[in-house]
């Protein structure tokens, strides 16, 4: 591309004021060899006409020194054909200013600081420009928009149903013998409507009704899927019959470790008989998009055995009493335990949430109906009736033949033709002794996705979904943001695989995911990214001549978008990458990047901060901010007028996990005075969109010690911190303390090398 660059300072919303915007145009006429054009408002009428006037006589790479990037993105998009960066000199300068302290003198240099600051940040976005280069999409020849939705329950039936409903073509695979899955077995339905009192016929055999006769459904029971190989827009599915052995099954994931014990005789293949992972199916059937809807199993609850479950025979799960009341065989009298009790008073089932605390409230109904005198006990640590169906729960609570009570029952054992259930800690202050004729115990809802591989992929990181102990066995992208998404792009889990969920939320869930399934076949179809990255026409490029095979980019992508040869080259499929950069930020010969975002690219942002000679008052400090959660909280710092430390230059990143330490070295190297990453939560309550990117980040910047010992620095020179999106007031004291670190330690010694 033959560039023609010009750049627009605005001086609105108090840039103006503030900046020196004669001097801040010479920085980028002289320095940068830009155009350079001032305006009232950018993103007004005649700002947009002028930046558009000057595109149609030939400008094709525009840097806009205004507001954030994360906000008038339509006002500042001029179309494919033009390259457009901004500098962020609102929020993150002009906003963020240091204000003094009531009844002190504001510091001399003040302004200078200032316009020091917003200079760097224009020179960083020159050179950006000057380096980025335009992108083109990632199209596929031939693009299946078929979905395939795995599972025929009621999240399956109704995703089949919407996606069909919006003109295109599902197959529908279940592994039983017939569709409804485990509703086929429910008597009835949660309300819906108010009065929300009364129960509702299961609408299953309808909903399978709708399927069975829509023509875009092809429609296949007694069948699984063996494998799914490929990428969105071009799955590879291999099917086969339910409880079939075949040489297509997707093969477990054997390590590099695994690998040479196989090779000495030290372990048996586990994979003997099947196909490598890489291996085409001529058979296969090509699905652009894949939903999930495989559901749920009943949690293991035989443990509690003061409970009796499996010794006792009246001792029941919910799931068995829901068939035993859709046949009619209800006993009189039946107790309903909510949680194990015992010494952990306080504990519900594993897996026990708002749904299962309904399913009492409703099979203590059938009790009622089909028992004149009969009576339902339900004990509970915890009741969960959230929305509208808080009145359902008081319309159980007005029933005569209810009886409902917080007690952790601590015994349940014969007692003649009866069963005997103690429990302490009642809400009435006294313990209880029940002799009833069942038990039931709410067994929670556990994906499928726990404990077996269920997606079954022929992916190098192995047929499951990966790191599932962090999100308890579901198939988690980022449950807060990123509903119905998996860790591998173009697979939409939605039901009781994605969470516990009635019926009706069920039918909403699955309608999601399969309007997600869609998204992703148009995303595709135009060779963008489809999260959450969305519309990103980027994809990672691999300088394969260099490339040693260490397998680093393809171990820690998260979302397996990397397969590799026996030799360990990496084999990039591009519509499963989701552009985080993980891969690029892993690489120690620096061969992959993008065209707008790359080892070169940042390396000369870096180098291009103006870093003053030894001066206490202007040391330099980089902070590579995740762009999901850190640089909007900084935006959102600078609106509420929480001052940032004029010795800080913020470079946005896609993900921590795309920072090459090599960053690192450049900025110290080029005299930076310290750096610091400031990325998403990981861990327990992680936080990061890319998964595991803050996490690796983390590890990397654990090694980076070494390193610079090496140059002769203070490993405190480099820090990593998490920070939410929320964390707006926090992050000005965090920046400030490192800065305080630096300022203690001295300048760089590298300075003017």
């Amino acid at each position: 591309m033959d560039k023609k660059y010009c750049a627009y300072l605005c001086s609105g919303c108090g840039i103006g004021d503030a900046l020196d915007m004669d001097a801040l145009a010479e920085v980028v006429t002289g320095e940068m060899s830009m155009d350079c054009k001032t305006a009232d408002c950018l993103c007004g009428s005649e700002g947009r006409s002028l930046i558009e006037n000057d595109i149609a006589e030939g400008v094709n790479t525009v840097v806009v020194g205004a507001c954030s990037p994360r906000v008038m993105q339509n006002e500042f998009d001029f179309g494919e054909g033009t390259i457009t960066v901004r500098a962020n000199l609102r929020e993150q300068v002009v906003w963020a200013e240091v204000k003094p302290v009531e009844g002190e003198e504001p510091h001399a240099e003040a302004a200078e600081f200032l316009n020091e600051t917003a200079a760097d940040y224009m020179r960083m976005a020159c050179t950006q420009a000057q380096k980025t280069q335009p992108a083109e999409p990632h199209l596929l020849e031939n693009l299946s928009r078929k979905i395939l939705v795995m599972g025929g329950g009621i999240a399956g039936l109704t995703a089949a149903k919407e996606a069909a409903a919006a003109g295109y073509e599902v197959t529908l695979v279940e592994k039983g013998d017939k569709l409804g899955g485990k509703a086929s077995d429910w008597r009835k339905s949660f309300p819906t409507k108010s009065p929300w009192t009364d129960l509702e016929d299961n609408p299953v055999a309808a909903l399978i009704a709708e399927v069975e006769s829509d023509s875009k459904i092809t429609v296949r029971t007694g069948a699984e899927v063996a494998r799914i190989a490929g990428g969105p827009g071009a799955f590879k599915v291999s099917m086969k019959a339910t409880g079939a052995e075949t040489e297509w099954d997707a093969p477990d994931k054997v390590t590099t470790e695994e690998r040479e014990k196989i090779e000495k005789g030290e372990m048996e293949d586990p994979n003997t008989g099947l196909m490598d992972y890489m291996a085409d199916d001529p058979n296969a059937e090509i699905h652009g998009a894949v939903v999930l809807a495989t559901g749920w199993v009943p949690a293991d609850v035989s443990e509690y055995e003061h409970l009796g479950y499996g010794a006792i025979k009246n001792v029941v799960t919910n799931v068995e009493f829901e068939k035993l009341a859709k046949e009619g065989k209800v006993p009189e009298n039946v107790a309903f335990v909510q949680s194990p009790g015992g010494k952990d008073d306080d504990k519900d089932f594993p897996y026990c949430n708002s749904v299962t605390s309904m399913v009492a409230l409703k099979q203590a109904q059938y009790v009622c109906e089909d028992n004149e005198e009969g009576k339902a006990y339900v004990l509970y640590q915890h009741m969960r009736t959230p929305g509208s169906q808080e009145l359902f729960y008081k319309s159980a609570q007005q029933n005569d033949g209810i009886f409902m009570t917080k007690a952790a029952v601590t015994k349940v054992e014969e007692n003649g033709t009866k069963l005997r259930v103690s429990a302490e800690d009642t809400l009435l202050g006294e313990n209880l002794e029940l002799d009833v004729d069942m038990v039931v115990l709410a067994a929670g809802m556990e994906p499928t996705t726990k404990e077996e591989d269920t997606i079954n992929l022929a992916y190098r990181q192995g047929p499951a979904f990966i790191d599932l102990e962090l999100f308890d066995g579901y198939a988690d992208s980022h449950f807060i943001c990123f509903p119905y998404e998996t860790r591998r792009t173009g697979v939409y889990t939605c039901g009781g695989v994605r969470k516990a969920e009635t019926i009706d939320e069920t039918i909403d869930d699955a309608t999601g995911a399969a309007l997600k399934a869609i998204q992703c076949l148009e995303s595709t179809d135009r060779g963008v990214s489809v999260h959450p990255r969305s519309g990103d026409q980027t994809w990672p490029d691999f300088f394969m001549q260099r490339c040693t095979q260490c397998k680093r980019c393809t171990e820690e992508c998260p979302f397996g978008a990397l397969d590799d040869d026996e030799k360990g080259t990496p084999l990039p499929n591009n519509t499963r990458c989701r552009r985080c950069g993980t891969c690029m930020g892993a690489c120690p010969e620096r061969i992959i990047g993008f065209t707008d975002y790359n080892i070169d690219l940042i390396g000369s942002m870096i180098k291009s901060v103006e870093v003053p000679e030894e001066d206490d008052d202007r040391l330099r400090i980089v902070v590579f901010a995740c762009e999901n959660d850190a640089y909007p909280a900084l935006d959102m710092a600078g609106m509420k007028g929480n001052g940032i430390n004029h010795m800080i230059r913020f470079i946005p990143v896609r993900c921590l996990g795309s920072v090459n330490m090599a960053w690192i070295r450049d900025a110290l190297s080029a005299g930076m005075d310290g750096a610091m990453l400031l990325g998403c939560t990981y861990g327990d309550d992680y936080q990061c969109h890319f998964i595991k990117g803050s996490e690796i980040a983390n590890k990397r910047m654990e090694n980076i010690g070494d390193t610079l010992s090496t140059l002769g620095l203070e490993s405190e020179r480099c820090a990593a911190e998490q920070v939410a999106i929320t964390d707006y007031d926090k992050i000005p004291q965090i920046l400030n303390d490192f800065v305080e670190e630096i300022v203690e330690m001295g300048p760089n010694p590298f300075k003017g090398f």
